[in-house]
């Protein structure tokens, strides 16, 4: 019978095989530029401009999505209530009390951030402290907690270089791929190749990009169970979220860059349930969701 554990051993598994996937391709579509055009150096400059890029946004991921989203210190003498939570919470996981934070806004939702346990932030709605109770803020925060514990914030930053390296890559394929055709003899061979080329440089970025997405997706469900795991109470991360899916409040700020470190999607009305956009979808359906956490037993 699956539990709490076993399922989040097998959102362990699934994360780490779509890494792998993803550092796959990485790798092949860096070997066909490096091997056609005996260019090695154009994968090195790529990948080293990847990882400086995206070591900046790791050394300063906290400030950036705390900026983004407009959130302000949690005052602990006007918000005693959430302190105490958190901190009860961080004691049971074994973490240290993250900083908390107040997101303008009517809307329930919250987001985790910072690069480890010793350098991280949870940040809350007005909406969430002021419409859910006890138990489902608790929920929430527990959540929160638990992608910190989880390090998904690593996880996301290792999926962010690799896309990253990924468009680099395929925009110098593409550039060197048509200076190229045009500079040689053999204009079927290079109109064949070029057609290839294109289609390899217009697939691999939407393959990165989905399996980054899938990453986030796979994170969510791994941080509900964890996040049950302190709280030994399902139901109130499920309330939450079914609270979180009928809500109809607003965030005064929205980002495309942090949407997906929120527990949903901050961006209310466009929603679709197409196959399509369920494959560019940030969060996984909150129904499925509450259903996992329903159908979980301690």
């Amino acid at each position: 019978m699956q539990n709490l554990y076993t399922h989040k051993d097998s959102n362990i598994r699934k994360t780490w095989l779509l890494i792998i996937v993803f550092l796959a391709l990485v790798i092949a579509v860096g070997f066909i530029l490096s091997y056609v055009f005996q260019e090695p150096v154009i994968l090195y400059i790529a990948i080293a401009l990847s990882l400086v890029m995206n070591g900046f946004a790791y050394w300063n991921s906290d400030k950036v999505a705390l900026s983004l989203s407009g959130a302000k210190p949690a005052s602990a003498e006007h918000l005693i209530s959430l302190h105490r939570l958190v901190e009860n919470l961080a004691i049971t996981a074994g973490l240290p009390k993250p900083r908390i934070y107040i997101i303008p806004g009517d809307q329930i939702n919250a987001f985790a951030t910072g690069r480890d346990p010793k350098h991280s932030a949870i940040a809350v709605t007005l909406g969430a402290l002021q419409k859910l109770d006890k138990n489902e803020l608790e929920g929430v925060l527990a959540h929160e907690l638990a992608h910190i514990g989880n390090r998904d914030i690593l996880i996301s930053s290792v999926a962010v270089v690799l896309a990253g390296l990924i468009a680099i890559v395929s925009d110098i394929f593409l550039r060197v791929s048509i200076r190229s055709s045009f500079g040689d003899n053999d204009s079927r061979g290079n109109v064949v190749f070029l057609a290839l080329s294109v289609v390899g440089i217009i697939l691999a970025p939407i393959a990165a990009t989905l399996i980054q997405l899938a990453i986030s997706r796979k994170r969510e469900f791994l941080a509900d169970a964890t996040g049950v795991l302190l709280t030994r109470y399902p139901q109130g991360l499920a309330s939450a979220l079914e609270k979180i899916s009928h809500d109809q409040g607003q965030l005064l700020k929205t980002n495309n860059a942090t949407a997906h470190l929120y527990i949903a999607n901050p961006f209310k009305g466009k929603k679709s349930r197409g196959w399509l956009a369920r494959l560019f979808a940030t969060h996984p359906p909150v129904e499925e969701r509450i259903a996992a956490l329903r159908g979980l037993k301690l």
